[in-house]
Protein backbone atom coordinates (compact mmCIF):
# COMPACT_ATOMS: atom_id res chain seq x y z
CA UNK A 1 0.00 0.00 0.00
CA UNK A 2 2.60 2.43 0.78
CA UNK A 3 4.39 1.61 -2.52
CA UNK A 4 1.20 2.70 -4.14
CA UNK A 5 1.35 5.65 -2.60
CA UNK A 6 4.55 6.82 -3.30
CA UNK A 7 4.02 5.89 -7.04
CA UNK A 8 0.58 7.84 -7.09
CA UNK A 9 2.20 11.18 -5.21
CA UNK A 10 5.18 10.45 -7.70
CA UNK A 11 2.80 10.60 -10.83
CA UNK A 12 1.06 13.57 -9.39
CA UNK A 13 4.53 15.45 -8.56
CA UNK A 14 5.59 14.96 -12.69
CA UNK A 15 1.94 16.32 -13.69
CA UNK A 16 2.15 19.41 -11.37
CA UNK A 17 5.85 19.74 -12.70
CA UNK A 18 3.98 19.67 -16.12
CA UNK A 19 0.98 21.94 -15.91
CA UNK A 20 1.56 23.93 -13.08
CA UNK A 21 -1.31 22.64 -11.08
CA UNK A 22 -1.31 24.21 -7.62
CA UNK A 23 -0.14 27.82 -9.24
CA UNK A 24 -3.24 27.82 -11.62
CA UNK A 25 -5.35 26.46 -8.87
CA UNK A 26 -6.28 22.91 -9.73
CA UNK A 27 -5.95 19.03 -9.16
CA UNK A 28 -5.64 16.11 -11.29
CA UNK A 29 -9.47 14.83 -10.11
CA UNK A 30 -10.40 17.75 -11.03
CA UNK A 31 -8.84 18.49 -14.38
CA UNK A 32 -10.21 14.44 -15.29
CA UNK A 33 -13.10 15.83 -14.50
CA UNK A 34 -13.05 18.33 -16.75
CA UNK A 35 -11.75 16.82 -19.41
CA UNK A 36 -14.61 13.99 -19.37
CA UNK A 37 -17.11 16.89 -19.14
CA UNK A 38 -15.56 18.38 -22.40
CA UNK A 39 -15.45 15.58 -24.65
CA UNK A 40 -19.19 14.81 -23.91
CA UNK A 41 -20.66 17.88 -24.62
CA UNK A 42 -18.21 18.07 -28.34
CA UNK A 43 -18.14 14.11 -29.05
CA UNK A 44 -21.50 14.65 -31.07
CA UNK A 45 -18.89 15.50 -34.05
CA UNK A 46 -17.77 11.84 -34.17
CA UNK A 47 -21.64 10.90 -35.32
CA UNK A 48 -22.23 14.25 -37.08
CA UNK A 49 -18.66 14.60 -39.65
CA UNK A 50 -18.58 11.49 -41.30
CA UNK A 51 -22.11 12.35 -41.98
CA UNK A 52 -21.20 15.85 -43.69
CA UNK A 53 -18.31 14.62 -45.22
CA UNK A 54 -20.01 11.74 -46.56
CA UNK A 55 -22.27 13.68 -48.26
CA UNK A 56 -19.24 15.07 -49.96
CA UNK A 57 -18.44 11.76 -50.89
CA UNK A 58 -16.06 10.80 -48.70
CA UNK A 59 -15.39 7.34 -47.15
CA UNK A 60 -17.57 7.63 -43.45
CA UNK A 61 -15.81 4.78 -42.00
CA UNK A 62 -12.22 7.08 -42.80
CA UNK A 63 -13.48 10.18 -42.28
CA UNK A 64 -15.07 9.29 -38.40
CA UNK A 65 -10.86 8.07 -38.22
CA UNK A 66 -9.60 11.36 -39.10
CA UNK A 67 -12.17 13.25 -36.92
CA UNK A 68 -11.07 11.16 -33.84
CA UNK A 69 -7.27 11.07 -34.57
CA UNK A 70 -7.13 14.88 -35.83
CA UNK A 71 -8.92 16.04 -32.44
CA UNK A 72 -6.91 13.80 -30.80
CA UNK A 73 -3.79 14.55 -31.57
CA UNK A 74 -4.38 18.65 -31.91
CA UNK A 75 -5.98 18.54 -28.37
CA UNK A 76 -2.50 16.55 -26.79
CA UNK A 77 -0.33 19.16 -28.52
CA UNK A 78 -2.50 21.99 -27.08
CA UNK A 79 -2.61 20.74 -23.58
CA UNK A 80 1.28 19.74 -23.40
CA UNK A 81 2.60 22.99 -25.69
CA UNK A 82 -0.01 25.80 -24.87
CA UNK A 83 -1.00 24.44 -21.44
CA UNK A 84 -4.19 25.83 -21.99
CA UNK A 85 -7.75 23.62 -20.87
CA UNK A 86 -9.00 23.62 -25.08
CA UNK A 87 -9.87 20.50 -26.69
CA UNK A 88 -9.96 21.36 -30.58
CA UNK A 89 -11.91 19.20 -33.45
CA UNK A 90 -13.47 19.11 -36.89
CA UNK A 91 -15.68 22.98 -37.00
CA UNK A 92 -19.07 23.09 -37.17
CA UNK A 93 -19.71 25.15 -40.37
CA UNK A 94 -16.71 24.96 -41.65
CA UNK A 95 -17.33 21.06 -42.78
CA UNK A 96 -20.83 21.93 -44.14
CA UNK A 97 -19.04 25.08 -45.97
CA UNK A 98 -16.75 21.96 -47.30
CA UNK A 99 -19.16 19.64 -47.70
CA UNK A 100 -22.43 21.55 -49.49
CA UNK A 101 -20.37 24.46 -50.98
CA UNK A 102 -16.93 23.66 -51.68
CA UNK A 103 -17.89 20.54 -53.00
CA UNK A 104 -21.40 20.51 -53.90
CA UNK A 105 -21.83 24.11 -55.19
CA UNK A 106 -18.43 25.14 -56.33
CA UNK A 107 -17.89 21.72 -57.88
CA UNK A 108 -14.51 20.78 -56.44
CA UNK A 109 -13.34 17.19 -55.97
CA UNK A 110 -12.82 16.69 -52.14
CA UNK A 111 -9.44 15.81 -53.05
CA UNK A 112 -9.20 19.64 -54.17
CA UNK A 113 -11.43 20.78 -51.32
CA UNK A 114 -8.87 18.97 -48.85
CA UNK A 115 -6.18 20.61 -50.63
CA UNK A 116 -7.86 24.45 -50.32
CA UNK A 117 -8.24 23.34 -46.16
CA UNK A 118 -4.58 22.54 -45.97
CA UNK A 119 -3.44 25.70 -47.34
CA UNK A 120 -5.39 27.83 -45.42
CA UNK A 121 -3.99 26.28 -42.38
CA UNK A 122 -0.24 26.85 -44.36
CA UNK A 123 -1.69 30.52 -44.28
CA UNK A 124 -2.45 30.83 -40.33
CA UNK A 125 0.85 29.46 -39.20
CA UNK A 126 2.83 31.86 -41.12
CA UNK A 127 0.33 34.64 -40.46
CA UNK A 128 0.48 34.03 -36.49
CA UNK A 129 4.55 32.91 -36.35
CA UNK A 130 5.02 36.69 -38.80
CA UNK A 131 2.59 38.67 -36.31
CA UNK A 132 -0.13 39.31 -39.18
CA UNK A 133 -2.17 38.33 -36.79
CA UNK A 134 -2.59 41.68 -34.89
CA UNK A 135 -2.35 43.62 -38.04
CA UNK A 136 -5.64 41.16 -39.55
CA UNK A 137 -7.60 41.64 -36.34
CA UNK A 138 -7.39 45.32 -35.93
CA UNK A 139 -8.08 45.80 -40.01
CA UNK A 140 -11.56 44.08 -39.61
CA UNK A 141 -14.19 45.97 -37.53
CA UNK A 142 -15.79 43.67 -33.94
CA UNK A 143 -19.51 43.90 -35.90
CA UNK A 144 -18.13 42.27 -38.94
CA UNK A 145 -16.62 39.72 -36.92
CA UNK A 146 -19.65 38.75 -35.02
CA UNK A 147 -21.34 38.75 -37.90
CA UNK A 148 -19.47 35.70 -39.31
CA UNK A 149 -20.32 33.75 -36.46
CA UNK A 150 -24.12 34.55 -36.47
CA UNK A 151 -23.95 34.34 -39.85
CA UNK A 152 -22.04 30.82 -39.98
CA UNK A 153 -25.00 29.95 -37.52
CA UNK A 154 -27.77 30.68 -39.93
CA UNK A 155 -26.61 28.55 -42.70
CA UNK A 156 -25.94 26.04 -40.63
CA UNK A 157 -29.52 25.69 -39.38
CA UNK A 158 -30.50 26.57 -42.99
CA UNK A 159 -28.50 23.01 -43.88
CA UNK A 160 -29.77 20.99 -40.80
CA UNK A 161 -33.41 21.91 -41.67
CA UNK A 162 -32.88 21.32 -45.71
CA UNK A 163 -31.25 18.00 -44.94
CA UNK A 164 -33.94 17.01 -42.46
CA UNK A 165 -36.51 17.73 -45.30
CA UNK A 166 -38.12 19.95 -42.94
CA UNK A 167 -37.63 22.69 -45.71
CA UNK A 168 -37.79 21.74 -49.06
CA UNK A 169 -37.74 23.60 -52.55
CA UNK A 170 -40.35 25.20 -54.35
CA UNK A 171 -41.08 26.32 -57.85
CA UNK A 172 -43.48 28.96 -56.31
CA UNK A 173 -42.19 30.43 -53.33
CA UNK A 174 -38.09 29.44 -53.34
CA UNK A 175 -38.48 27.30 -50.38
CA UNK A 176 -41.36 25.92 -48.80
CA UNK A 177 -42.39 23.68 -45.59
CA UNK A 178 -42.14 19.76 -46.08
CA UNK A 179 -44.28 17.12 -45.53
CA UNK A 180 -43.52 16.46 -41.19
CA UNK A 181 -45.36 13.43 -41.28
CA UNK A 182 -42.86 11.26 -43.29
CA UNK A 183 -40.71 9.11 -41.71
CA UNK A 184 -37.38 11.55 -42.43
CA UNK A 185 -38.66 14.86 -41.52
CA UNK A 186 -40.99 13.28 -38.91
CA UNK A 187 -37.53 11.85 -36.94
CA UNK A 188 -35.53 14.93 -37.44
CA UNK A 189 -38.11 17.07 -35.69
CA UNK A 190 -38.93 14.70 -32.68
CA UNK A 191 -34.97 14.56 -32.40
CA UNK A 192 -35.03 18.47 -32.54
CA UNK A 193 -37.31 18.77 -29.66
CA UNK A 194 -35.77 16.08 -27.79
CA UNK A 195 -32.54 18.20 -27.78
CA UNK A 196 -34.37 21.47 -27.20
CA UNK A 197 -35.50 20.23 -23.53
CA UNK A 198 -31.95 18.69 -23.13
CA UNK A 199 -30.41 21.67 -23.27
CA UNK A 200 -32.49 23.75 -21.88
CA UNK A 201 -32.39 22.16 -19.24
CA UNK A 202 -28.51 22.31 -19.04
CA UNK A 203 -27.80 18.47 -19.01
CA UNK A 204 -24.59 18.15 -19.79
CA UNK A 205 -23.83 16.56 -23.49
CA UNK A 206 -27.59 17.59 -24.76
CA UNK A 207 -26.74 17.39 -27.96
CA UNK A 208 -24.98 14.25 -27.80
CA UNK A 209 -27.78 12.15 -25.94
CA UNK A 210 -30.07 13.92 -28.14
CA UNK A 211 -28.54 12.00 -31.15
CA UNK A 212 -28.48 9.23 -29.67
CA UNK A 213 -31.62 9.01 -28.48
CA UNK A 214 -33.17 10.48 -31.92
CA UNK A 215 -31.19 6.98 -33.45
CA UNK A 216 -32.88 4.99 -31.08
CA UNK A 217 -36.18 6.22 -32.02
CA UNK A 218 -35.58 6.04 -35.85
CA UNK A 219 -35.26 1.92 -35.62
CA UNK A 220 -38.53 1.09 -35.23
CA UNK A 221 -39.39 3.76 -37.78
CA UNK A 222 -37.49 1.94 -40.40
CA UNK A 223 -34.87 4.34 -41.16
CA UNK A 224 -31.95 3.45 -38.54
CA UNK A 225 -29.95 0.50 -39.14
CA UNK A 226 -28.61 -0.95 -35.87
CA UNK A 227 -25.11 -3.00 -35.95
CA UNK A 228 -24.52 -5.82 -34.66
CA UNK A 229 -22.09 -4.67 -32.67
CA UNK A 230 -21.36 -1.72 -30.77
CA UNK A 231 -17.61 -1.69 -30.83
CA UNK A 232 -15.08 -3.17 -34.01
CA UNK A 233 -11.74 -2.12 -34.84
CA UNK A 234 -11.02 1.07 -36.47
CA UNK A 235 -11.97 1.73 -39.84
CA UNK A 236 -9.26 2.34 -42.41
CA UNK A 237 -7.35 6.13 -43.09
CA UNK A 238 -6.57 4.82 -46.35
CA UNK A 239 -9.62 6.33 -48.49
CA UNK A 240 -8.69 9.72 -47.43
CA UNK A 241 -5.47 9.98 -45.63
CA UNK A 242 -2.77 12.60 -47.89
CA UNK A 243 -5.33 12.04 -50.66
CA UNK A 244 -5.47 15.89 -51.03
CA UNK A 245 -4.71 17.95 -53.94
CA UNK A 246 -2.82 21.12 -52.99
CA UNK A 247 -1.62 22.20 -56.92
CA UNK A 248 -5.41 21.70 -58.28
CA UNK A 249 -6.29 25.00 -55.30
CA UNK A 250 -3.62 27.36 -56.59
CA UNK A 251 -5.48 29.66 -58.65
CA UNK A 252 -6.60 33.57 -58.03
CA UNK A 253 -10.61 31.72 -58.35
CA UNK A 254 -10.21 29.64 -55.40
CA UNK A 255 -8.90 32.98 -52.86
CA UNK A 256 -12.44 33.84 -51.53
CA UNK A 257 -13.01 30.34 -50.42
CA UNK A 258 -9.00 29.90 -49.09
CA UNK A 259 -9.60 33.55 -47.66
CA UNK A 260 -12.70 32.47 -46.12
CA UNK A 261 -11.67 29.69 -44.52
CA UNK A 262 -8.68 31.05 -43.27
CA UNK A 263 -10.43 34.04 -41.43
CA UNK A 264 -13.47 32.02 -39.99
CA UNK A 265 -10.75 29.50 -38.55
CA UNK A 266 -8.86 32.35 -36.90
CA UNK A 267 -11.57 34.70 -35.86
CA UNK A 268 -13.87 31.89 -34.22
CA UNK A 269 -10.71 30.28 -32.52
CA UNK A 270 -9.76 33.88 -31.68
CA UNK A 271 -13.35 34.13 -29.72
CA UNK A 272 -13.29 30.97 -28.18
CA UNK A 273 -10.32 31.55 -26.70
CA UNK A 274 -11.03 34.88 -25.06
CA UNK A 275 -14.53 33.46 -24.39
CA UNK A 276 -13.35 30.79 -22.35
CA UNK A 277 -10.21 32.40 -21.27
CA UNK A 278 -12.17 35.12 -19.50
CA UNK A 279 -13.42 32.95 -16.76
CA UNK A 280 -10.35 31.44 -15.78
CA UNK A 281 -8.28 34.66 -15.49
CA UNK A 282 -6.23 33.89 -18.55
CA UNK A 283 -6.57 37.17 -19.78
CA UNK A 284 -3.71 39.29 -19.20
CA UNK A 285 -4.13 43.36 -17.96
CA UNK A 286 -4.54 44.48 -21.37
CA UNK A 287 -6.87 42.20 -22.69
CA UNK A 288 -4.58 39.76 -24.43
CA UNK A 289 -4.97 36.08 -24.31
CA UNK A 290 -1.78 35.15 -22.52
CA UNK A 291 0.27 32.52 -24.69
CA UNK A 292 -2.34 33.56 -27.46
CA UNK A 293 0.32 32.38 -30.10
CA UNK A 294 1.22 29.19 -28.73
CA UNK A 295 -2.53 28.60 -28.94
CA UNK A 296 -3.47 29.56 -32.13
CA UNK A 297 -0.22 27.96 -33.60
CA UNK A 298 -1.76 25.00 -32.36
CA UNK A 299 -5.48 25.53 -34.06
CA UNK A 300 -3.60 26.60 -37.79
CA UNK A 301 -0.83 23.25 -37.01
CA UNK A 302 -4.02 20.95 -35.87
CA UNK A 303 -5.76 22.52 -39.20
CA UNK A 304 -3.04 21.16 -41.40
CA UNK A 305 -2.96 17.72 -39.87
CA UNK A 306 -6.87 17.48 -40.53
CA UNK A 307 -6.19 18.01 -43.92
CA UNK A 308 -3.49 15.07 -44.15
CA UNK A 309 -5.58 12.79 -42.07
CA UNK A 310 -8.64 13.74 -44.58
CA UNK A 311 -11.14 15.84 -42.37
CA UNK A 312 -12.45 19.77 -42.64
CA UNK A 313 -10.55 22.30 -40.48
CA UNK A 314 -10.26 22.20 -37.01
CA UNK A 315 -10.95 24.48 -34.92
CA UNK A 316 -11.03 25.17 -30.93
CA UNK A 317 -14.21 24.38 -29.40
CA UNK A 318 -16.51 26.70 -27.63
CA UNK A 319 -17.77 23.29 -25.88
CA UNK A 320 -14.28 23.86 -23.92
CA UNK A 321 -16.24 26.25 -21.84
CA UNK A 322 -17.62 23.39 -20.17
CA UNK A 323 -14.54 21.80 -18.83
CA UNK A 324 -13.75 24.83 -17.84
CA UNK A 325 -16.88 25.79 -15.76
CA UNK A 326 -16.03 22.33 -14.10
CA UNK A 327 -12.49 23.47 -12.83
CA UNK A 328 -10.40 22.94 -15.75
CA UNK A 329 -7.68 25.18 -15.52
CA UNK A 330 -4.53 23.54 -17.70
CA UNK A 331 -3.64 21.63 -20.25
CA UNK A 332 -4.00 18.22 -18.42
CA UNK A 333 -7.94 18.42 -18.99
CA UNK A 334 -6.96 19.01 -22.83
CA UNK A 335 -4.88 15.36 -22.34
CA UNK A 336 -8.06 13.77 -20.94
CA UNK A 337 -9.73 14.69 -23.40
CA UNK A 338 -6.84 13.68 -26.00
CA UNK A 339 -7.32 9.98 -24.66
CA UNK A 340 -10.70 9.71 -24.84
CA UNK A 341 -11.00 10.86 -28.18
CA UNK A 342 -8.09 8.22 -29.59
CA UNK A 343 -10.01 5.67 -27.88
CA UNK A 344 -13.31 6.31 -29.11
CA UNK A 345 -11.91 4.98 -32.75
CA UNK A 346 -13.51 1.60 -31.70
CA UNK A 347 -17.02 2.56 -31.53
CA UNK A 348 -17.21 3.26 -35.08
CA UNK A 349 -20.25 1.39 -35.74
CA UNK A 350 -22.23 3.21 -33.73
CA UNK A 351 -21.51 6.43 -34.87
CA UNK A 352 -21.81 5.35 -38.53
CA UNK A 353 -24.96 3.86 -37.62
CA UNK A 354 -26.10 7.36 -36.69
CA UNK A 355 -29.07 8.28 -39.21
CA UNK A 356 -28.64 11.80 -41.16
CA UNK A 357 -32.17 12.47 -39.47
CA UNK A 358 -30.67 12.19 -36.38
CA UNK A 359 -27.53 14.88 -37.10
CA UNK A 360 -29.62 17.51 -38.70
CA UNK A 361 -31.45 18.51 -35.67
CA UNK A 362 -27.54 18.93 -33.73
CA UNK A 363 -26.83 21.27 -37.23
CA UNK A 364 -29.48 23.38 -36.21
CA UNK A 365 -28.79 23.32 -32.46
CA UNK A 366 -25.35 24.67 -32.81
CA UNK A 367 -26.81 27.41 -35.35
CA UNK A 368 -28.51 28.83 -32.70
CA UNK A 369 -25.76 28.96 -30.46
CA UNK A 370 -23.54 30.63 -33.02
CA UNK A 371 -26.29 33.36 -33.79
CA UNK A 372 -26.22 34.56 -30.42
CA UNK A 373 -22.92 36.78 -31.41
CA UNK A 374 -26.30 39.10 -33.15
CA UNK A 375 -26.79 40.73 -29.86
CA UNK A 376 -22.91 42.11 -29.86
CA UNK A 377 -24.11 43.94 -32.60
CA UNK A 378 -25.09 47.42 -32.25
CA UNK A 379 -28.57 47.56 -34.74
CA UNK A 380 -29.05 50.84 -33.79
CA UNK A 381 -25.90 52.11 -35.59
CA UNK A 382 -26.58 51.92 -38.98
CA UNK A 383 -22.65 51.79 -39.96
CA UNK A 384 -22.54 48.98 -38.00
CA UNK A 385 -25.78 47.56 -38.51
CA UNK A 386 -25.76 47.48 -42.09
CA UNK A 387 -22.54 45.43 -43.03
CA UNK A 388 -23.05 43.39 -40.15
CA UNK A 389 -26.49 42.18 -41.30
CA UNK A 390 -25.80 41.74 -45.03
CA UNK A 391 -22.41 39.74 -43.94
CA UNK A 392 -24.68 37.53 -41.79
CA UNK A 393 -28.01 37.19 -43.92
CA UNK A 394 -26.14 36.50 -47.29
CA UNK A 395 -24.39 33.54 -46.06
CA UNK A 396 -27.53 31.46 -45.93
CA UNK A 397 -29.45 32.91 -49.07
CA UNK A 398 -26.18 33.08 -51.02
CA UNK A 399 -25.30 29.64 -49.60
CA UNK A 400 -21.79 30.21 -49.40
CA UNK A 401 -19.56 31.32 -46.19
CA UNK A 402 -17.20 33.68 -48.70
CA UNK A 403 -19.49 35.01 -50.44
CA UNK A 404 -21.63 36.62 -47.33
CA UNK A 405 -18.22 37.98 -46.19
CA UNK A 406 -17.25 39.29 -48.86
CA UNK A 407 -20.40 41.58 -49.46
CA UNK A 408 -19.98 42.02 -46.22
CA UNK A 409 -16.82 43.82 -46.64
CA UNK A 410 -17.95 45.28 -49.54
CA UNK A 411 -20.57 46.88 -48.32
CA UNK A 412 -19.05 48.12 -45.29
CA UNK A 413 -15.83 50.06 -47.05
CA UNK A 414 -18.41 51.30 -49.26
CA UNK A 415 -20.27 52.89 -47.27
CA UNK A 416 -17.88 54.39 -45.26
CA UNK A 417 -15.68 56.01 -48.26
CA UNK A 418 -19.33 57.34 -49.80
CA UNK A 419 -19.92 58.62 -46.15
CA UNK A 420 -17.22 60.54 -45.88
CA UNK A 421 -15.98 58.18 -42.83
CA UNK A 422 -13.41 56.77 -45.06
CA UNK A 423 -10.46 57.38 -42.75
CA UNK A 424 -11.66 55.26 -40.39
CA UNK A 425 -11.25 52.28 -42.13
CA UNK A 426 -7.95 50.34 -42.25
CA UNK A 427 -6.47 50.13 -45.88
CA UNK A 428 -6.29 46.46 -45.23
CA UNK A 429 -10.12 46.47 -45.48
CA UNK A 430 -9.73 48.77 -48.82
CA UNK A 431 -7.77 45.96 -50.64
CA UNK A 432 -9.91 43.21 -49.79
CA UNK A 433 -12.79 44.92 -50.84
CA UNK A 434 -11.65 45.47 -54.25
CA UNK A 435 -10.19 42.33 -54.89
CA UNK A 436 -13.70 40.99 -54.03
CA UNK A 437 -14.85 43.47 -56.39
CA UNK A 438 -12.76 41.84 -59.09
CA UNK A 439 -13.85 38.65 -57.97
CA UNK A 440 -17.39 39.28 -58.25
CA UNK A 441 -16.75 41.54 -61.70
CA UNK A 442 -14.49 38.97 -64.12
CA UNK A 443 -14.76 35.25 -62.37
CA UNK A 444 -18.01 34.44 -60.64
Amino acid sequence: MKEEISISNGSDSQLERMFGLTENGTNVKTEILAGVTTFVTMAYILFVNPIILGDAGMDKGAVFMATALAAALTTLFMGVYANYPFALAPGMGLNAYFAYVMVGGAGLSWQAALGAVFVSGIIGIIVTLTGLRELLIKAIPMPLKHAMGAGIGMFMTFIGLTNAGIVIASEDTFLDLGNLTEPGPLLATIGLIIMAILVARGIKGGILLGILITTIIGIPMGITQFPSSPISLPPSLAPTMFKLNILSVLKFSLFPVIFSLFFTDMFDSIGTFVGVASRTGMIDAEGNLKRGNKALFVDFIGTVLGSLLGTSTITTYVESTAGVTEGGRTGLTSVVVAIMFAASVIFSPIALAVPGEAVAPALIMVGVFMATSLNKIDFSDFYEAFPAFLTAIMMPLSYSISFGLAIGFVAYAALMLLARRGKEVHWIMYALAVIFILYFAFIR
